[in-house]
């Protein structure tokens, strides 16, 4: 197990946080009071369009200024602020490789005919009325297999959004499955780099670690797919097309073969043989180009006089299969790298926020107030969630919201006699799953972008990630399952 020890020493290595006395708690606050202001504004005023189509990219900005006003006045250099922000960037360039080969993934897997072939085969085993749970079920798996919700949303999860939207089920509906199940894989799996992380900040050790987070991750999971069972069955599909027509212009349109699932087996075969996400994915990209060249030569000289141009175009730009369904033709549309550029900015935006916050001092200032008036043993689990949560908002970086809580609340939970395994639970349930749930989070960004649903169309759907923190504090406030430290 050193491989996993090692990981989240890694991560513990890239955070820094900032402490600075000078800074009081109303000035650690006014950035956040006034980010929250223009976003709020921005959503239920000005439609998303206060400042056009990157008005939270600029919201974002706006606050990162504030941040470094509120800096300035409390003697903070703009060499820490921009240092910090650089930090944050660095921390950022693997998962914008990843969300670009994600981006030529979807353009390659859709001209070699992979995802049509997943959405061919989907549609004959999953009905209406299994999908959902299903969904999360399959999501899941492959997550607890590979210990990334990423890798699990850039290979099954295109397929079910996919499949689930000719079946004509909500794309909201399905993404909200696929990132439950996907969420809950994450959290489960000893390859997982946040659970490792969690434990390491906590000092507790891996699989106690797992087994005491089973206590509330297994009964929300239950709750999550009844359910989606239950959703399943109240869900209105009958303005989806007959399945036959739409098997017939899927195997008209493409050459559909068993063989073509070679492509996302290997990528999924690496990812379990602890490959780099990066060698994995590049790997995935090439070999969909191949295929797309063995497999689906005509299909490649219908988008251009140059088969090589038309795979190029698939990793790079936008490719669109018109066939004479609809539904089919709204499917077959990858915009390749150029489709990531929006959610890789959102993420540059964040940081820079993020980053001023964590170099003036605030994000440590706001958690030691949160610290501060959590007086019970409830109220310290209390403090722990919004804690996590206002971090996963804030910083916009889920190992921020594991770390600085981690360091911030270790002491208190020893001096009120309870075992770490209490707090390495707590931030998992608070923190690794909400991510998901903020726009400009890295998570939420990243699985907007990589399922094409905004995060307000799969938040409400998102069963798992929301209920997991009030299942949390509902064992605290009832005392199920909160370990005592061993009395020597």
């Amino acid at each position: 197990m050193q491989d996993e020890k090692n990981l989240s020493e890694i991560q513990i290595e890239e955070q820094h946080i900032m402490e600075n006395k000078e800074l009081n708690f109303y000035e650690a606050l006014t950035p956040v009071i006034i980010l929250m202001g223009f976003l709020a504004y921005n959503i239920f005023f000005a439609g998303g369009e206060m400042f056009g189509e990157f008005s939270n990219h600029y919201i974002l900005l706006i606050g990162g200024l504030i941040a470094a006003f509120v800096g300035f006045f409390n003697k903070i250099t703009a060499i820490r602020m921009f240092l910090e922000v650089w930090e944050n960037w660095r921390s950022i360039l693997v998962p914008v490789f990843i969300l670009l080969l994600v981006g030529a993934l979807s353009g390659t897997w859709l001209v070699s005919g992979v995802i049509p072939a997943m959405v061919y085969y989907g549609l004959q085993v999953l009905s209406p009325e299994i999908f959902l749970p299903a969904s999360v079920i399959i999501a899941a798996i492959i997550s607890i297999a590979t210990g990334s919700s990423w890798t699990t949303s850039a290979t099954v999860g295109i397929a079910l959004i996919g499949i689930g939207d000719v079946l004509g089920i909500p794309t909201g509906m399905i993404a909200g499955a696929v990132i439950s199940g996907a969420y809950f894989g994450d959290k489960m799996s000893p390859l997982s780099d946040t659970t490792n992380l969690a434990p390491a900040m906590a000092g507790t050790d891996l699989f106690t670690h797992i087994k005491y987070m089973a206590y509330t991750t297994v009964p929300t999971i239950i709750i999550t797919l009844i359910a989606f069972s239950i959703i399943s069955f109240t869900i209105d599909t009958s303005g989806s097309a007959d399945m036959s027509d739409l098997l017939t212009t899927i195997d008209q349109t493409f050459y559909i073969s068993p063989w073509l699932f070679v492509v996302p087996g290997v990528v999924i075969g690496m990812i379990l043989l602890k490959t780099k996400p990066l060698l994995a994915l590049g790997v995935g990209v090439v070999l969909a180009a191949i295929f797309a060249f063995i497999f689906q030569s005509e299909v490649l000289t219908t988008l251009s006089d140059s088969t090589s141009e038309s795979v190029l175009n698939a990793v790079f730009t936008e490719t669109q299969i018109t066939t004479d369904n609809e539904t089919l033709t709204k499917l077959f549309n990858a915009k390749g790298m150029s489709g990531m550029t929006w959610t890789i900015l959102l993420i540059v935006c964040a940081m820079v926020f993020g980053g001023v916050m964590d170099a003036i001092g605030a994000l440590a200032k706001l958690t030691k107030a949160l610290l501060s008036i959590a007086s019970s043993i409830f109220g310290l689990f209390a403090s722990t969630v919004i804690s996590c949560l206002g971090l996963n908002v804030i910083a916009s970086d889920q190992y921020l919201a594991l770390v600085i809580p981690g360091k911030m609340f270790k002491q208190a939970y020893e001096d009120k006699g309870l075992a770490p395994e209490n707090l390495s639970r707590t931030l998992e349930d608070s923190g690794t799953v909400t991510s998901v749930l903020i726009p400009w989070n890295t998570c939420g960004a990243y699985q907007s972008g990589v399922l094409g649903v905004g995060v307000g169309e799969y938040f409400f759907y998102a069963i798992f990630n929301w209920l997991s923190p009030f299942m949390t504090l509902l064992f605290a406030a009832f005392k199920i399952k909160i370990r005592q430290l061993a009395t020597k």
